[in-house]
């Protein structure tokens, strides 16, 4: 085992002689971007991201006016869309404006979300600089080939200037092997957080739709608008 990791340092040890500072900064980010995607695939996990198995239910038991189970399925809400749609029961039920409820419901969505978003300018800004990096690593080891070959002068050995040129294009090569995972990760978590954000608004929508109308008539009863409705119970039969 030990020889194992002796072979295996002296192997990366060679590895950043040949790639020089610029491939060194470029394991760095590496292993911080991976430390950082670990992270957020634990968070996203936690917070269940994705899983809307317990709030579809929940919506179900509100379609069928079981608000006592909807809202006991959604008691120990984790996930972004189950405290809003919690939130939105709640509110909904004791007769709370739409405005009102939308704002909350807005503002729970928004403070979550925003949470879970914490670390994809670190992991954007790796995809975006680790090709430059890379690049510039290959422009200084190209500028160091031609300044050997110039000094050769006659005797030019072109087995040099390929060599020169080869380990050139290794930081170019790093610098795409760090990027293109890393920007597929982080397309695959903007991809989860906005398929949640499309689920909070079409859930709270459909659970404000089916709690709203009784408060709706709860209001028209107290303010006595209801007195119309034989008038319009009789024009409706006379349509008929």
């Amino acid at each position: 085992m030990l020889i194992m990791i002796d072979g295996l340092a002296a192997s990366i040890g060679s590895f950043l002689k040949l790639g020089g500072p610029v491939v060194a900064i470029l394991l760095v980010l590496s292993v911080f971007a991976l430390a950082l995607v670990l992270l957020k695939l634990v968070q996203f996990q936690r917070e269940r991201i994705g899983r809307h198995g317990k709030a579809r239910r929940a919506l179900h038991a509100w379609f069928h006016r079981n608000q006592g189970e909807a809202r006991a399925a959604l008691a120990t809400a984790r996930s972004p869309l189950e405290e809003a749609l919690a939130a939105a029961m709640r509110l909904g039920s004791a007769g709370a404006p739409r405005d009102a409820v939308e704002n909350e419901v807005g503002r729970i969505a928004l403070a979550r979300l925003h949470e879970l978003q914490r670390g994809f300018r670190a992991l954007d800004a790796i995809v975006q600089v680790a090709p430059l990096l890379g690049l510039f690593g290959t422009v200084l080891g190209m500028i160091e080939a031609f300044r050997e070959l110039q000094a050769a002068g006659n005797a030019v050995d072109p087995s040099l200037l390929a060599g020169g040129i080869w380990v050139a294009l290794l930081t170019t090569a790093c610098g795409l092997a760090v990027a293109m995972p890393v920007s597929l990760m982080l397309t695959w978590f903007e991809t989860r957080l906005e398929n949640e954000r499309v689920a909070i608004e079409t859930m709270t929508s459909a659970a404000l739709s089916q709690a709203l109308p009784r408060d709706a008539e709860r209001t028209e009863a107290t303010t006595g608008t209801a007195r119309d409705a034989p008038a319009v119970l009789h024009g409706a039969r006379h349509a008929h």
